[in-house]
C-alpha cells in the first residue's frame, strides 16, 4: 500500500506488500522488494537496491550522496541492501564514490538510531550497530558483530566475526574476530564468550580462542612471531583459522593494546 501523501517516482521498482507511509521519497533508479515497509519522511534516493522484509524508519536516508571528495558530482552512487534489516531513525547510508562500487548492508542487521554509514562499507549479517555509531569509508563489519553506542570506526578498519565494541570507543586499527573492546584508546579487554556461548560454541573451543589471544596480547611476542606459534600450540579448528586468516590479511595492524588491570 502506498499512501497518497508520498512520492514514489514513476521509474521506482517496488515488490509485493511493500507499504510506504506519507511523507515517504523514494526516486527512479531504486528497487525495492517484498513486504518492505517505509516509514514517513524516509528518503531512498537513486541508486538503492533494498531486498525483502525490510522495516526502514522515520527520518533515514538511503543512498545518499558520499562525503568523499574523491566523488565527482552527477557521477552514480550505490546502495545494496540485503533482507531483514531493521533500520531505525535518522539513520544516514551513504552510496559509492565510484560507479563501479557500493555501499553494501547484507541480512538481518538492526541498525539503531543515528546511525552514519560512510561511502563504499560493507556490512555482513546479523550484526548490531547501536545508538550513534558511525562507520567511515571503505570499512567492513563481519558478521554476528556488535558495535555499541557512540562507537566510531575510522576509514578501512575491519572488525572480525563475533566482536564486541564497548560504547564511546574510538577504533583506528582492525579489531579481530571475537574479542570484545573498550575504552579509548580502544583496548582488548578478552574473548566476548557470554555471546559465543549463546551462539552455541563449547568451552573447549572458547579455551582454545583465549588461548590464541594470550599468545598475542600477553605472550611478550610480535605479532608476525605470534602468528607463527599459534599453530604450533593451539589446536586448529574453523573459529581460530578464522582468527588467523583476519591477521595475516590486515592492512591497518590489529588493535594491540591490553587493558591495564
Amino acid at each position: 500500500m502506498i499512501s497518497p501523501l508520498a512520492y514514489v517516482a514513476p521509474g521506482a521498482k517496488l515488490g509485493n506488500n511493500v507499504e510506504v507511509k506519507p511523507f515517504a521519497y523514494i526516486e527512479d533508479d531504486v528497487v525495492i522488494g517484498d513486504n518492505c515497509v517505509i516509514h514517513p519522511h524516509v528518503s531512498i534516493l537513486n541508486g538503492t537496491t533494498m531486498g525483502s522484509d525490510n522495516i526502514v524508519y522515520q527520518n533515514t536516508v538511503i543512498g545518499a550522496t558520499p562525503q568523499d571528495f574523491h566523488f565527482v558530482e552527477g557521477d552514480k552512487t550505490h546502495v545494496i541492501i540485503g533482507n531483514n534489516n531493521r533500520i531505525r531513525e535518522n539513520v544516514v547510508i551513504a552510496g559509492s564514490t565510484y560507479e563501479g562500487k557500493a555501499t553494501i548492508i547484507g541480512d538481518d542487521n538492526f541498525l539503531m538510531d543515528q546511525v552514519h554509514i560512510c561511502h563504499d562499507v560493507l556490512i555482513h549479517n546479523k550484526c548490531i550497530l547501536g545508538i550513534g555509531v558511525i562507520v567511515a569509508g571503505e570499512s567492513e563489519i563481519e558478521d554476528c558483530s556488535i558495535q555499541s553506542s557512540d562507537v566510531v570506526i575510522q576509514q578501512k578498519v575491519r572488525v572480525g566475526r563475533c566482536s564486541l565494541v564497548q560504547s564511546g570507543c574510538r577504533v583506528q586499527k582492525d579489531i579481530p574476530p571475537y574479542v570484545i573492546l573498550g575504552g579509548n584508546p580502544a583496548t582488548y579487554h578478552g574473548v566476548n564468550a557470554v555471546v559465543l556461548k549463546k551462539m552455541g560454541m563449547s568451552d573447549r573451543v572458547l579455551r582454545h580462542i583465549a588461548n590464541t589471544y594470550r599468545l598475542i596480547y600477553t605472550g611478550n611476542f610480535s605479532l608476525e612471531d605470534a602468528v607463527i606459534k599459534i599453530p604450533e600450540q593451539i589446536p586448529m579448528s574453523e573459529e581460530i583459522e578464522n582468527i588467523l586468516t583476519f591477521i595475516k590479511n590486515t592492512k591497518q595492524g590489529i588493535v594491540r593494546h591490553l587493558k591495564e588491570e
